[in-house]
């Protein structure tokens, strides 16, 4: 299989000035909570990935596919409709932590928030922890 590269790629934006352009008030300071909470969990900077999404640290993924390349270990974007925090070992398998968490939809490994005061910030924490464990022990499912 031909090797494809990740459309979404690291570049040289500094989140922080990508969190200064987010117009909502509460969104900014929603993101920049998240921003301090993930590098603090992860021990990594924030770096932009794509236009809009800001991720911390990085880890191989290889698909039963075959197809391979490097992705963050989690990341957030502060998006007009909802905060989305990406856990990439999969948010299903935080089901206990879901109940606890507050009003959130669900992607695959997305976590959807319309603001964080609609959330218990210290069970979101304790997910991003997990799951950041999860993708550094390599316990990934597709």
């Amino acid at each position: 299989m031909a090797k494809q590269k990740n459309k979404t790629q690291p570049t040289d934006v500094l989140p922080a000035d990508f969190i200064a352009g987010v117009e909502d008030e509460q969104k900014r300071q929603d993101a920049e909570w998240v921003l301090k909470m993930m590098e603090e969990v992860t021990g990594e900077p924030a770096k932009m990935w794509g236009p809009s999404i800001i991720g911390f640290g990085s880890y191989r993924y290889v698909y039963p596919s075959g197809r391979e390349g490097d992705w963050m270990l989690t990341g957030f974007s502060p998006r007009k409709t909802a905060l989305s925090i990406y856990l990439m070992s999969g948010v299903e398998r935080e089901k206990e932590s879901l109940e606890k968490l507050g009003k959130h939809k669900l992607g695959k490994s997305c976590l959807y928030l319309k603001k964080l005061s609609d959330v218990d910030t210290d069970v979101l924490q304790e997910m991003v922890v997990s799951s950041v464990q999860k993708v550094r022990e390599g316990d990934i499912r597709y």
